[in-house]
C-alpha cells in the first residue's frame, strides 16, 4: 500500500468523501407494515405457563394473527423486498441508519421506480384483502380460544404503505448566524461522515466482488465425481451487473480496486456461461485469470484496517 493510503486524511479520501457530497444525495425508505404477530395477554400468558409449572411473568408468548404463507400475503411481501432490494442497488451505504446516497441525477428515475412499486404494492393489497375473510377464518380455526376480533382491522386497504424522502444531511445554514462554533463542529462532524460514507463504500464493492469471484473461481476450478462442477449462469451475469453498478456509483476512492475491477471485467467480457460449460480451456483460462484477481482483493482485504478514518472531535 502506498503511503497516500496510510494517512488518516489523505488528499485521496478528501477528494472522494467531496465527491460524495457535491454528487450525492440521501435518500431515506420506510415502510408502514401491519403486523401480524401480538403478545398473549397476562392471563393467556398464566394459563401457558400453567402447563409447564412456570410464572406467567416469566414467559414471553404470542400469536401470530395471520398466514403470512398465503400466497396473497407473500406477494405483497414480496413487493417489499423489491423495493428494499432497487434501493441498495442504486445507492451508497451512509453512517446513519435508514439513510444511503443515491446520484442526484438519479433522483428523477428513482421516484418513478418507488412510485411503481407503490401501485405494485396497492394492487397486491387489493389481492389480499380479497382473501382477508378467509385468513381470519383460518386464524380463528388456528387460534383457538387465542382467537380475538378485536385485533383485526375491518380491512387491510391503507395499512401497508411505501414511503420516501430525502432528509438534509449537511448543517442547517441558520447555525452559521446563530452560532459559528457549532455551525463548525456541525461540518466537521458531517465531513466525518462522508469519510466513512466513502470507506463503507469501498468495503461494500470490495466484499461483494470478493464473494463473487470467489464462487466464479471455486465452480470453474473444482471437480466433483470427476466431472467439472456446474455452475448458473447467474455466477457470471451477476458479475456483469456489478460492473454496471460499480461504473454508475464508484467514487474512484481505490485505485487498487478500481484496477481489479476493470481487470475482472475485462476477464468476462464476451464470455458466455455456456461456452464454459462447453470449453474446458476456457474454463481454465477464466479460473486462472479469476485466481489472479482474488488474490489481488484478499491483499486489499487484510491491507483495509490500515485504511481506517479517524473520525475528527465532535
Amino acid at each position: 500500500m502506498s503511503s497516500v493510503l496510510d494517512e488518516p486524511r489523505s488528499q485521496s479520501s478528501t477528494s472522494a468523501s467531496n465527491r460524495l457530497r457535491s454528487t450525492m444525495a440521501a435518500a431515506r425508505l420506510s415502510f408502514n407494515w401491519l403486523g401480524v404477530r401480538k403478545s398473549l395477554s397476562s392471563s393467556q400468558k398464566d394459563q401457558a405457563a400453567n402447563s409447564f409449572g412456570a410464572e406467567g411473568k416469566f414467559l414471553s408468548a404470542g400469536k401470530k394473527l395471520l398466514d403470512t404463507s398465503h400466497p396473497a400475503f407473500k406477494a405483497v411481501t414480496a413487493i417489499r423486498g423489491q423495493t428494499v432490494a432497487y434501493w441498495k442497488g442504486v445507492s451508497l451505504p451512509f453512517p446513519e441508519p435508514g439513510i444511503r446516497l443515491i446520484r442526484q441525477a438519479a433522483i428523477s428515475d428513482f421516484d418513478q421506480q418507488i412510485a411503481v412499486f407503490h401501485e405494485e404494492l396497492d394492487a397486491a393489497v387489493f389481492e389480499l384483502d380479497r382473501h382477508y375473510d378467509e385468513l381470519r377464518s383460518a386464524a380463528r380455526n388456528r387460534l383457538g380460544d387465542l382467537f380475538n376480533p378485536d385485533d383485526y382491522p375491518p380491512s387491510l386497504i391503507g395499512l401497508f404503505a411505501i414511503e420516501h424522502d430525502y432528509p438534509s444531511v449537511e448543517p442547517p445554514d441558520y447555525l452559521r448566524q446563530l452560532n459559528p462554533e457549532l455551525y463548525e463542529q456541525e461540518c466537521q462532524r458531517v465531513q466525518s461522515r462522508f469519510d466513512e460514507a466513502v470507506q463503507l463504500a469501498e468495503q461494500a464493492f470490495l466484499s461483494e466482488l470478493t464473494q463473487m469471484v470467489e464462487h466464479l473461481t471455486e465452480r470453474l476450478s473444482g471437480r466433483q465425481d470427476g466431472k467439472p462442477k456446474v455452475f448458473r449462469d447467474t455466477a457470471v451475469t451477476n458479475l456483469t451487473e456489478f460492473f454496471d453498478r460499480f461504473r454508475s456509483l464508484n467514487i474512484r476512492s481505490n485505485e487498487q480496486l478500481d484496477e481489479l475491477v476493470e481487470h475482472a471485467q475485462h476477464v468476462i467480457t464476451g464470455v458466455d456461461p455456456q461456452q464454459l460449460r462447453n470449453s474446458q480451456a476456457l474454463r481454465e483460462q477464466v479460473a486462472s485469470q479469476m485466481t489472479v484477481i482474488q488474490s489481488g482483493l484478499d491483499q486489499l482485504l487484510v491491507d483495509r484496517p490500515r485504511r481506517n478514518i479517524q473520525r475528527r472531535p465532535h
